[in-house]
C-alpha cells in the first residue's frame, strides 16, 4: 500500500480501537452490574487484547475469516441473552454478596475473568491490523497517526456521551468504520459473513431487551422507568438495580428520611438549602413543601434531572425557588462562596465506579476529611448539616460521624432505622441549642475504623486498607491468561524472546499510573463527571502528540536529561497535596493543575518518543509498551493500601528500570532499536 493509504487504514483502526475499548467500559457494566465495580479490570482486558493483536498482525497477513465481526456478534449475544448478574441479598446490597443458599451464585465469580478474557480476544482481533500498519511508516509518524486516531475515537464517544445516544448509535459508528478499513478487499463469502454479523450486532443493540431500546442512557448509567409495585409511582433502575423513586412530598408512604431533618426543628423557618444527590427531585420536593425559601440542587447526572423535570409528580425543579446545578458535590462545595442554613447529602451513593481507572465511585471525595471540612465552611453559623443514606454497616455510620464531628467540633446526632438507614444532623452549634428535638437519635455507639478517608485515600465503603480476596483472585486469573496468551501468540508467529521489550514494557506500566493519578486529581480538582474524565482523557493523548512533535523537530541526543526533568515532575507531583491546588479562580487553578498534572505525563512520553523513533520493530515495541500497561493496571490496585500519592513513587522505581533496560541492561532489552545513546 501507498504510505498515504497506510496512514488512512492506521488513523481508522486506531480510532475504531479507541471507540471499542470506550463502548465497553460504558456498555458491559451497564448490562452486568457485577462488572460496574470492576471496570478497571476491563481496561486491563482491553489492553492486553491490543498487544495481542498487534503481536499477531505483525506478520501482514489478514485472516479470511473476518474474526473480530463474528467474536462482537457472540459477546453482544451472551450479554444480551445471558444471565451473568451477581446474586443480592437485598435490593439495597452495595458489596454484592451471596443469598440464602451459598452456591446460588458460584457462577458469578467467573463472570469477571470470563468477561475480560473474551473482551482480550475481541479487543486482539480489532487490533491485528496494527501489526502491519505501524511497521510501514517511520516510527514516529506510525506513532503520530495512532494517537491521532484514538483522539478521534475519544472525541467521537464522548459527543456521543453528551447527546445520549444509546448503543445503537454506538455500535453503528462500529460497523460503518470497520466497513470503511475493508474497502478495497476482496468481496468473498467470508466477507458477506463479517458484513452480516455487524448488521445482527446494530440490530440486536436495537431490540434486545436491556441493550439500549427501551432505556435511556445517561453518561453514568443505563436508565429504566418503572412503576414502582402495587403504587402509581415510578421508579428509576440504574444498570438493572432499584435507584429511585420520586416520591410525592405529600405522600406519607415514603421513607422516614426525607421529613425527619424538619420533624427535629419544629416551626423553624429555612431560608437558604443546599441538595447534594438531589436526584429526580424528591429532597428538593420534600425542602419547598417544609417552606425553604431557596434551593441549590446538585445532581451530577444531567438524565436524571430531565427524568424529575419530566416525571416528578410534584414538578420540583419547575419551581423559581429552586437552581438545578448540573455538577459535582464535592466540586460544588469547594467553589460555591454561598452559606445555608441547610446542606443536605441526599442518599449520594452510586450503583458504579467511576472510570476504568483509580477504583474511584462518583461520590469518593464527597466523605473525605477534607470534604467534610468544605461542608463546614458552606453552613452558617446556626445551620445544620444533615446526611441519610442505606449506610449498611455500623462501622460506616461511625466513620462518617467521626468524620463530621471532625470537621464541626460537635458530635452528630444519629438515628438508625432498622439496621440499614440512618440519619444524622450536626452543626456548628450543638443541636440543642439551635432548638432540635432529637429524641430517639444518638452518639453513635461503634469506634469508627481507625483509618481515615482523605482525599489520598478515599475508600469510604473499605474498613481498612487491604486487597480484597476476590479482587487479587480476579487479578490472578486475568494475569495467568495474560502470560499464556503472550506465550502462544509469540510461538504461533515465530517471535522469539529478544522480540519482548522490557524497556517499553516498564514504560508501559509506569506510565499507567501516572496516568491514573493524572485521572484521580482532576477528579478531586474539577468534579468526579464524565466530562472532566474524557477531557483528562483527550489532554494526555495531546501530551503524547506535542512529545512527539518535541523528538521529531529537537532531535534529542541523549536521554539522560529527559529522565532527571521526569524524576524531578514525579517528585513535585508527590511533594505537593492536589487539595493545595484547589485555588481561585478556576482558570487559575487548571492552568497550575494542567502544569503539575501533565508535565510527568509529557516528559514520560518523551522518554517514549526518544526510543521510539530509532526502534527497527515498532510493532513489537508498541505491543511490549501496551502489554507493560496491563501490568499497570494490576499495580494500581496498591492505592487500596497506599492511596494515590504513593503511585508515583512506585512509577518513580519502574522508570529507573525502564532507564537501566535502555543503558545498562540493553542485552536484555530493546534488542530491536537501533543504537542510541
Amino acid at each position: 500500500m501507498a504510505p498515504r493509504e497506510v496512514a488512512i487504514r492506521l488513523f481508522l483502526t486506531s480510532f475504531l480501537v479507541l471507540f471499542v475499548e470506550l463502548l465497553f467500559l460504558r456498555w458491559i457494566p451497564a448490562n452486568i452490574r457485577y462488572i460496574g465495580f470492576f471496570p478497571n479490570f476491563l481496561l486491563i482486558g482491553s489492553f492486553l487484547g491490543i498487544g495481542l493483536g498487534i503481536m499477531a498482525g505483525r506478520s501482514g497477513r489478514i485472516a479470511r475469516v473476518p474474526v473480530f465481526p463474528l467474536l462482537l456478534f457472540g459477546l453482544v449475544a451472551i450479554v444480551a441473552n445471558a444471565q451473568l448478574n451477581v446474586q443480592l441479598r437485598t435490593v439495597d446490597e452495595l458489596v454484592f454478596g451471596l443469598g440464602s443458599n451459598p452456591h446460588a451464585a458460584d457462577v458469578n465469580y467467573l463472570v469477571l475473568p470470563a468477561v475480560v478474557i473474551t473482551t482480550s480476544l475481541v479487543m486482539a482481533s480489532l487490533a491485528t491490523p496494527l501489526g502491519s500498519l505501524l511497521r510501514q511508516l517511520p516510527p514516529l509518524q506510525a506513532y503520530a497517526v495512532d494517537i491521532a486516531g484514538s483522539l478521534a475515537g475519544i472525541a467521537a464517544f464522548t459527543a456521543l456521551a453528551a447527546i445520549q445516544t444509546s448503543p445503537v448509535a454506538w455500535f453503528l459508528v462500529v460497523a460503518v468504520v470497520y466497513g470503511a478499513t475493508r474497502v478495497g478487499t476482496a468481496r468473498t463469502a467470508w466477507r458477506v459473513l463479517g458484513a452480516t454479523a455487524m448488521v445482527a450486532v446494530v440490530y440486536m443493540s436495537a431490540v434486545a431487551p436491556g441493550l439500549g431500546s427501551l432505556d435511556r442512557w445517561s453518561p453514568y448509567y443505563r436508565l429504566s422507568l418503572l412503576q414502582a409495585d402495587q403504587s402509581d409511582l415510578v421508579g428509576i433502575y440504574a444498570n438493572g438495580m432499584p435507584f429511585q423513586t420520586m416520591w410525592p412530598a405529600a405522600d406519607n408512604r415514603k421513607p422516614e428520611i426525607y421529613r425527619h431533618v424538619y420533624d427535629m426543628f419544629p416551626g423553624r423557618t429555612w431560608k437558604r438549602a443546599l441538595i447534594i444527590g438531589a436526584g429526580s427531585g424528591t429532597d428538593t420536593a420534600m425542602a419547598l413543601s417544609r417552606g425553604v425559601e431557596h434551593i441549590d440542587a446538585v445532581e451530577i447526572d444531567p438524565a436524571i434531572v430531565q427524568i424529575g423535570r419530566e416525571l416528578h409528580p410534584d414538578d420540583p425543579y419547575a419551581d423559581p425557588r429552586v437552581t438545578v446545578h448540573i455538577d459535582d458535590g464535592r466540586s460544588f462545595l469547594e467553589k460555591d462562596p454561598e452559606t445555608y442554613d441547610l446542606v443536605i447529602f441526599a442518599l449520594p451513593d452510586s450503583l458504579t465506579l467511576l472510570n476504568s481507572a483509580g477504583n474511584l465511585r462518583l461520590e469518593s471525595f464527597l466523605f473525605t476529611d477534607q470534604s467534610f471540612a468544605a461542608a463546614a465552611r458552606r453552613v452558617a453559623p446556626d445551620g445544620v448539616l444533615v446526611m441519610y443514606n442505606w449506610y449498611r454497616e455500623d462501622w460506616l455510620v461511625a466513620r462518617i460521624a467521626d468524620a463530621a464531628a471532625k470537621a464541626f467540633g460537635n458530635t452528630p446526632a444519629v438515628e438508625t432505622i432498622g439496621h440499614a438507614v440512618a440519619v444524622m444532623v450536626v452543626g456548628h452549634q450543638p443541636l440543642a441549642t439551635l432548638g432540635a428535638d432529637t429524641t430517639g437519635m444518638s452518639d453513635p455507639e461503634v469506634a469508627a475504623p481507625p483509618t481515615r478517608v482523605t482525599d489520598d485515600w478515599p475508600y469510604l465503603y473499605l474498613r481498612q486498607p487491604q486487597i480484597d480476596p476476590a479482587y487479587l483472585g480476579a487479578l490472578a486469573v486475568v494475569l495467568l491468561f495474560a502470560v499464556a496468551a503472550v506465550a502462544t501468540v509469540g510461538r504461533r508467529t515465530g517471535l522469539t524472546a529478544g522480540a519482548f521489550s522490557p524497556h517499553f514494557f516498564a514504560l508501559g506500566a509506569a506510565f499507567l499510573l501516572i496516568e491514573t493519578r493524572s485521572l484521580v486529581s482532576f477528579s478531586l480538582l474539577f468534579g468526579s463527571t464524565w466530562i472532566v474524565n474524557s477531557l483528562v482523557f483527550f489532554g494526555i493523548l495531546l501530551s503524547v502528540l506535542a512529545a512527539i512533535g518535541v523528538t521529531a523537530v529537537f532531535k534529542p541526543r541523549r536521554r539522560g536529561p529527559i529522565y532527571a526533568m521526569l524524576f524531578v515532575a514525579l517528585g513535585i507531583g508527590f511533594a505537593l497535596d492536589p487539595a493545595s491546588l484547589l485555588i481561585d479562580p478556576p482558570i487559575a487553578r487548571y492552568v497550575v493543575a494542567a502544569t503539575v498534572t501533565f508535565a510527568p505525563i509529557f516528559l514520560a512520553n518523551l522518554a517514549f518518543t526518544y526510543a521510539f523513533r530509532d526502534t527497527a520493530q515498532a510493532e513489537m515495541s508498541f505491543a511490549s509498551n501496551v502489554l507493560g500497561a496491563v501490568a499497570g493496571g494490576a499495580i494500581e490496585y496498591l492505592a487500596l493500601i497506599t492511596g494515590y500519592r504513593a503511585l508515583l513513587l512506585v512509577a518513580a522505581v519502574i522508570y529507573v528500570l525502564a532507564l537501566l533496560f535502555a543503558t545498562r541492561f540493553r542485552f536484555l532489552a530493546d534488542k530491536q532499536l537501533a543504537s542510541a545513546p
